[in-house]
């Protein structure tokens, strides 16, 4: 159990910096008082990163700055003790990007595990770092520990099982996610069981909302497959899909740092809503947006995998622990939509 850290609006680290979810969590964190230290890939300092050190007057690139960037890469674990060095809390965010080359499921598990545990073993070097919040994915609960994924209601006590998953013949990309979140969660968490160090894990739905980050978000555009075009082979993914605004995600990731109550695991996801629906909200709220017909999204309901009943994600034990949610849908594809216009996406 942490002190509660809130009281010391110290230096923090936020890995994967250029992320959607990091980039936001990172203008919270500022907003709030804390020391922010980034890090982003080598490849990734080298690009514009106004993005950041524009989010308030006092983040600027300075050493004396509320927020510094650090270069560091998973695939070399050691890079990110620098950043990591007499910080009060980490929020381990990064997770490795892979090129269209392929790989193995392997190879990119091995460096995703070797760098979290690099990331926690320099977190315990540090001798200043009460907690690490590490950013998993619903990915790891909802295809059940048993073999099945057709149950109701899913909680913290379940973990996806890889090798049902694989026999269900999804495409290669989501499988390779699906295995390295959750064997590299598992990991993060036996490492810290077995050391001795306080590390929680956020599960996060399907994360939607704006960005300020200047690409557009994989999950944002999934969210906004109606709009962006007729893809059919993304409609299994979004045939009744769980969801959880950017900002909800980015508050409950601080609430896991400054409260000291938390340990294990947590979903975070606050709504829930299936192709019909999705389709009936954004023609009332954007009309003006050419969005797939009734008889079309009844069409896709043949698609394999678009009849596959999906669980709900249980968000009770986040919600016990006093954390509570902001936005709905309306808010969620509201700022997706709008953000994705003012980045001339749409």
């Amino acid at each position: 159990m942490a002190e509660n850290i809130q009281y010391h609006k110290g230096s923090v680290c936020v890995t994967g910096a250029t992320g959607f979810v990091a980039s936001w969590l990172i203008m919270r964190l500022l907003q709030q008082g804390y020391s922010v230290r980034a890090t982003v890939r080598p490849e990734s300092g080298k690009k514009d990163l106004s993005f950041l050190t524009s989010l308030i007057p006092t983040a600027s690139s300075s050493e004396n700055s509320k927020l510094q960037i650090f270069q560091a890469d998973l695939r070399q674990p050691e890079s990110f003790a620098t950043a990591i060095e007499g910080c009060v809390g980490v929020f381990h965010v990064a997770h490795p990007v892979v090129s269209s080359e392929p790989v193995t499921e392997e190879a990119v598990t091995k460096m995703t595990v070797k760098g979290t545990l690099g990331i926690l073993k320099a977190c315990l070097d540090s001798k200043t770092v009460k907690r690490v919040v590490y950013t998993s994915s619903a990915a790891t609960v909802v295809y059940g520990g048993d073999g099945r994924d057709d149950r109701d209601k899913v909680e913290e006590s379940t973990w996806s099982d890889i090798d049902f998953y694989k026999s269900q013949n999804r495409e290669a990309s989501t499988e390779l996610y699906m295995a390295t979140k959750v064997k590299t969660e598992k990991a993060a968490l036996e490492f810290a069981e077995k050391h001795g160090l306080d590390v929680v894990t956020l599960i996060p739905s399907l994360v939607v909302g704006p960005f300020i980050c200047p690409h557009l978000p994989a999950s944002v555009g999934l969210a906004l497959t109606m709009i962006f075009g007729n893809n059919k082979a993304l409609y299994k993914y979004i045939t009744k899909t769980a969801m959880v605004h950017i900002d909800d995600v980015a508050r409950a990731h601080i609430f896991l740092l400054e409260n000291p109550n938390a340990e294990g695991r947590y979903i975070c996801s606050s709504d829930e809503i299936s192709l019909d629906e999705m389709a009936l909200l954004l023609s009332k709220r954007w009309p003006n947006i050419e969005i797939p017909t009734e008889e079309y999204v009844s069409s896709l309901k043949e698609i394999e995998g678009c009849d596959q009943k999906y669980s709900s994600l249980s968000s009770e034990k986040l919600l016990k622990s006093g954390f509570e949610y902001k936005y709905g849908l309306d808010d969620m594809f509201d700022g997706a939509i709008q953000s994705c216009k003012e980045k001339c996406f749409l």
